[in-house]
């Protein structure tokens, strides 16, 4: 095999440019095993720079069933690399081995993929080809054996990845067609909504801690007594819990109802919403 050959196949096997495979041919004396050991060591040098910079764009991927459902969440520098075909190729294949994973990032990254590559062996080659910061952010795995998981993509990029992913989990022995278009419904609706919990009691203390802030600030400088400025605050508190908790939020298809409500008039006994997760490129 001729070393322009030998060069050819370099770049087919690694995405390098000809500059960088001809002279990691030369240094290698034409053993190509060798020379795609040194365009690694070479492409890690260069992932290593890139990894300073900030990667706010990216996609998300869901994967699974069913009964077990996972998304994870890959982050790039530009939204013009967000849909390179590389890329896209990669976080496919990525999800699905993340939903094997269970969401475990430490075992996912050391997981083989197709080409016999572990996770991180070919995120630092798609760096290196690619010439951008590419990170692994947020993953989440639902698992539900007494219901049923739906999802819901916005912004879809291409086929199961998106800009927006949503996964709802219900507990019901029901699988009919209208539980499944109430989980697809739920989903959107979780979308549009962001929910910060499925009710208020569980909404994160250090929200509630912070809005308090802000309310109390804001009345502070309204000049209201003290006794109206606490029933203020406290409307205020209550109503921003109803529109962040879930089932107290109107709902998106018809306002003039509440989540909870439209759970009820399902008329489902067992049905309830075991648990939700929203995630969003850039947030």
């Amino acid at each position: 095999m001729s070393d322009i050959e030998k060069v050819k196949k370099l770049r087919e096997a690694t995405g390098a440019g000809f500059k960088d495979c001809n002279l990691a041919i030369k240094e290698s004396n034409g053993n190509l095993d060798k020379a795609i050991e040194i365009l690694r060591v070479k492409g890690i040098s260069k992932a290593s720079k890139k990894m300073s910079r900030d990667a706010k764009e990216g996609v998300v991927v869901v994967s699974g069933n069913d009964n077990k459902t996972s998304v994870i969440e890959v982050n790039c520098e530009t939204d013009f690399v967000a849909k390179n075909d590389d890329f896209i190729n990669f976080v496919k294949e990525l999800g699905e081995l993340n939903n094997k994973k269970n969401s475990n990032i430490e075992e996912l990254k050391i997981t083989k993929m197709k080409n016999g590559q572990t996770v991180d062996a070919n995120l630092v080659a798609l760096i290196a080809k690619i010439g951008e910061k590419i990170t692994i952010g947020k993953a989440k795995t639902i698992i539900n054996s007494d219901g049923l998981n739906n999802h819901y993509l916005h912004t879809v990029v291409k086929d199961n990845v998106a800009k927006l992913a949503v996964m709802v989990s219900l507990d019901t022995k029901d699988n009919s067609e209208t539980i499944k278009t109430f989980g697809k419904q739920l989903s959107m609706h979780i979308a549009a909504s962001n929910p910060l919990a499925l009710e208020s009691g569980l909404i994160d203390q250090k929200i509630i801690e912070k809005e308090q802030e802000l309310v109390t600030e804001e009345l502070k400088n309204s000049g209201k007594p003290d006794d109206i400025a606490k029933k203020i605050s406290l409307g205020k508190m209550n109503k921003f819990k109803e529109e962040n908790a879930l089932l107290t939020q109107a709902w998106v298809m018809e306002p003039k109802k509440k989540v909870e409500d439209v759970l009820k008039e399902l008329s489902v006994t067992d049905l309830k919403i075991k648990e939700f997760y929203r995630i969003k490129i850039g947030e």
